[in-house]
């Protein structure tokens, strides 16, 4: 009976770490919500894991971070997304044209959406696991190891000047140090807690 008893309070326990666990993780902390609504990310996807596949989607990553920086620099993200909505079929013309110039026949396929992002560690900073407005390129099958990198802030280009670059698109400096890798912020916690789960439970974060 004491065994019985001694067992459920484990088990009950564990049960109220891991939903703590998930509420640290996932209720968003001041902040954050801006995060999600105002950074656009940048996802290449190869076709396969192929060495020549992945080379080739390197080779289209640059074709497609060319193409961007040849339109007006955007002073929001609202303004971001539209430039880039407005230009998805020159975009994609880019990527398929670098895949035809590199001797593939794989189409090419752009998205402009909301996509769920694991949490991503750069340079000195961070960003949590959620969903972000998200330029997918998804090369062939879209079956391979795949490149992120942020497109708004201008990060895939200028990492020198992230916190600059974070400002000036309306991050205020309480909303930059949820993501500064070197102000020991709350994420820090969050961010581990979802590498423990991933450990435990087995699944992609």
């Amino acid at each position: 009976m004491k065994d019985k008893r001694g067992m459920k309070a484990v088990l009950t326990t564990a049960a109220c770490a891991v939903l703590a666990a998930f509420a640290l993780t996932y209720l968003p902390v001041r902040g954050e919500e801006k995060i999600y609504g105002d950074v656009i990310r940048l996802h290449v996807i190869a076709a396969s894991d192929s060495e020549a596949d992945q080379t080739l989607k390197l080779k289209v990553r640059d074709a497609v971070l060319e193409e961007v920086s040849t339109y007006p620099s955007p002073a929001s993200s609202p303004e971001a997304a539209d430039t880039i909505s407005s230009h998805a079929d020159d975009i994609r013309r880019a990527a398929e044209d670098t895949v035809r110039e590199n001797g593939s026949d794989d189409a090419v396929e752009v998205f402009f959406d909301r996509e769920s992002y694991p949490v991503r560690y750069y340079e000195g900073f961070a960003l949590p696991a959620g969903e972000y407005t998200s330029l997918r390129v998804v090369i062939g099958e879209g079956e391979g190891h795949n490149w992120w990198c942020v497109l708004f802030p201008p990060l895939c280009t200028s990492v020198g000047e992230r916190k600059e670059d974070f400002i000036a698109a309306g991050f205020t400096g309480d909303q930059y140090r949820l993501i500064d890798g070197n102000s020991g912020g709350k994420y820090k916690v969050r961010f581990r807690i979802l590498e423990i789960l991933a450990d435990v439970f087995g699944f992609d974060y």
